[in-house]
């Protein structure tokens, strides 16, 4: 150990010992933090499953992959990160002792090809992932990159170093090649055998070498240390525990159904919740659960979600990774007053702090703002981004460490609306509907068997005891009963399951909204209220059934979110399937034979509520082509398919900024050059028609095209048209009543 090697080594470590402190000192505040958020005992366990998924979406990049071009060159960097670890702590030795290497480890030949590898690796990933922020920068058209609003000097710098580390690997090799400190056949250092034969042999060089990649590491380290908000960094300590931590123990997306409103750790009981002593959704950024708080931490602002969310695709002001990033900010900023005990009751006065002055006027200042408010108020969160939200899903689809953004709006939602009474005056005159008329539309309950009177047979209503040999209940739903548009696909369904001798029963009058609109509006409340009154009709509909023979067939997509995933919490045990699933399985069963194929080109969109949310891709696509029709894909399609713009009660309320979401949902599929858009909900015919009446108008959409169900389209090529009634000339065929045989005699 020369003077260059003792000098350097005691550099190394006294730096590495403050940079280190540091970042020790920074992560134990942040768990601090993390645990300010509101407990959450549901995500304790399974360990197993929860534990794998966790190793199977790291190692594998499942869910980084939905972006393949980015998923294999962070995959490398990922790696480079976690194995090149040990390069990196190898160079605390090497800087004493040039020839040092790990023990057992040196020796390995395969070891050297890893690490060969993976200097090559991060090189390579890290550079990628430069260019590919270069060419995706907000300097593009607006709204065009999804890295807009993303902190660019962050993730540049954690970028440079990335390739930095990468070349110091080699590096250091390579002085060791030309030293001789180990005997590496040429397979297993291909890059640094051949770099080495150009450096001179120096112990000294290689010391050099090790200080600069160490004090690269540790500018990094410091860096991080000092910005515990630089999610782009940190994602790579806490997107483990985020990923492990996620809703669903199996693996599965935060989608589907609503996560509970919960206080305290335990899914609030309404009858007897105190909105003085309980969180009643989140009014306050400490209202969230750690989990929500773990959520802000690991954003890494690479705006994937920001890219598939409908609403920042229209020009509405929400992003869900802007809105994530606010909600850390804000976090953050606000921790030192919660950690010092600061508290406020629901009308802002303090009750956990008698005196100020140990905490830092800023974070005072931070504790002032109210979570929702506009420009003028300081608001956190602008009330037109939380209400611009169609809870479609996307951007939890997308993410790939795993947030929950649907669960947090959702959970401002409640708020504003059960405690504030702060919310779209549209949604006013739905809640009323709701409350007194069992549906959104406020019309009479008496007028939900109005559908049935067009068919030509009696439809089966419930009577009050269900017979043996019913299979379905059949749900019609709000919009199935009353929307006249709906009111097609209900008769469709009605006429096929008839024509498949399916025996099924509608319940009429005593069928009510399931209150998925209410829930994703905020209003815990009325939803409560109407699911709870509809598993007891469901529940006295299906009394003596085991739990096997409980069917429910839905056409409604909403509906059969909430039937199939959110009941079962409120002791609604059904097996729910959605119309497309039965017909498509009638017609596999030839319960159901095409005979007229509809030879038309038709572009399926998908709902959001059976697609991302419930996985239902397939059924839908082979009933149009078991139709006979020619499917044309939109771009966006299947996981990554645009809302039509009803989801999240957004159905009844005004979109008054940026383009309809339905009308460029409507320019997506008439690039297709369809004859017919399909589709499998009455929502989404809804709103996609209004789309293309308003295309028609413009100009912009033939006359032709129309929207329909997918359930109407098998319907068409189910009938066979009735044969035409052809002219016969009279002089070929005699016509008239013929005459008796004695008429014709001639006596």
């Amino acid at each position: 150990m020369g003077a260059v090697q003792l000098t350097l080594g005691l550099v190394a470590v006294a730096i590495s010992l403050v940079a280190w402190s540091m970042f020790v000192r920074t992560v134990a505040r942040m768990v601090k933090i993390v645990r300010l958020g509101q407990p959450d005992a549901t995500r304790n366990g399974p360990f197993v499953p929860r534990l794998k998924n966790m190793f199977v979406e790291f190692a594998a990049h499942t869910r980084m992959n939905k972006f393949r071009h980015v998923g294999l060159a962070h995959w490398l960097v990922m790696w480079g990160f976690l194995i090149g670890s040990a390069a990196l702590f190898e160079a605390y030795g090497e800087v004493f002792v040039p020839t040092w290497g790990w023990p057992i480890l040196d020796n390995i030949s395969l070891w050297h090809l890893l690490m060969e590898l993976l200097g090559i690796g991060t090189i390579l990933g890290g550079v990628a992932l430069a260019i590919i922020r270069q060419v995706n920068h907000p300097r593009r058209a607006d709204r065009q990159s999804r890295f807009q609003g993303s902190n660019f000097w962050q993730a540049y710098f954690v970028e440079a170093v990335v390739i930095f580390e990468g070349i110091g690997i080699l590096g250091v090799r390579a002085a060791k090649a030309a030293l001789g400190a180990h005997e590496v056949p040429l397979w297993a250092a291909f890059v640094t055998n051949p770099i080495g034969d150009l450096l001179p042999a120096s112990p000294n060089l290689i010391s050099v070498l090790a200080f600069v990649k160490l004090m690269g590491a540790m500018i990094w380290v410091y860096v991080v240390a000092k910005y515990m908000t630089m999610g782009v960094a940190w994602h790579r300590f806490s997107a483990f525990f985020n990923i492990y931590f996620k809703r669903e123990a199996d693996g599965g997306v935060a989608l589907g159904a609503m996560k509970p409103m919960m206080s305290g750790g335990k899914v609030l009981d309404l009858e007897e919740a105190d909105p003085e002593v309980d969180a009643f959704g989140a009014g306050k950024v400490e209202d969230f659960s750690w989990k929500g708080w773990l959520d802000f931490t690991t954003c890494t602002e690479c705006g994937r979600c920001q890219s598939q969310c409908p609403a920042w695709n229209t020009g509405k002001p929400l992003s869900p990774k802007l809105l994530i990033t606010q909600l850390r900010d804000h976090a953050y900023a606000k921790a030192p007053y919660l950690l010092a005990g600061g508290k406020r009751d629901m009308a802002g006065d303090e009750i956990g702090l008698t005196d100020h002055s140990n905490v830092d006027v800023l974070a005072l200042a931070e504790a002032e703002r109210p979570l929702i408010g506009g420009v003028d108020e300081l608001g956190v969160i602008d009330p037109e981004v939380l209400w611009s939200c169609t809870t479609c899903g996307a951007c939890v689809e997308q993410c790939p460490v795993d947030i929950e953004h649907v669960d947090h709006i959702v959970d401002m939602r409640r708020y504003q609306v059960l405690i504030e009474s702060n919310f779209p005056s549209e949604l006013g005159g739905m809640f009323k509907n709701l409350e007194n008329k069992g549906n959104p539309w406020g019309q009479n309950a008496k007028d939900r068997l109005a559908w049935t009177e067009a068919l030509d047979f009696e439809v089966p209503v419930f009577d009050g005891e269900l017979a043996d040999e019913t299979e379905y209940l059949f749900w019609v739903g709000c919009a199935g009963a009353f929307e006249d548009r709906a009111k097609k696909t209900t008769q469709a369904v009605a006429e096929l399951l008839h024509m498949a001798e399916v025996n099924y029963v509608v319940l009429g009058t005593e069928e009510t909204c399931t209150g998925d609109p209410a829930r994703r509006a905020g209003n815990e409340f009325l939803f409560q209220m109407l699911a709870q009154q509809n598993v007891e009709v469901l529940n006295s509909v299906f009394e003596g059934r085991e739990k096997g023979k409980r069917k429910v067939v839905v056409t409604c997509a909403h509906c059969f979110n909430t039937l199939a995933n959110e009941y079962p919490e409120l002791g609604g045990q059904f097996e729910v399937v959605h119309h497309t699933q039965l017909l498509n399985r009638l017609v596999r069963e030839r319960r159901l034979v095409p005979v007229a194929p509809v030879a038309e080109d038709v572009t399926y969109h998908d709902p959001c509520y059976i697609g991302r949310h419930n996985k239902i891709y397939e059924a839908p696509r082979e009933l149009v082509g078991a139709a006979g029709a020619n499917l044309r894909e939109m771009p966006r399609n299947s996981d990554r398919a645009m809302c039509c713009g009803a989801g999240g009660a957004r159905m009844w309320m005004e979109e008054r900024v940026g383009k309809r979401i339905n009308v460029e949902r409507v320019d997506e599929a008439l690039g297709t050059a369809p004859s017919k858009i399909a589709t499998g909900c009455p929502f989404c015919r809804v709103m996609l028609t209004d789309g293309v009446t308003a295309r028609k108008a413009d100009g912009l959409a033939g006359e032709h095209v129309e929207v329909i169900d997918v359930a109407q389209l098998l319907l068409s090529s189910v009938k066979r048209a009735p044969e035409p009634v052809q002219d016969i000339p009279t002089d070929v065929t005699p016509t008239g009543t013929p005459l008796p045989d004695e008429d014709n005699s001639t006596v």
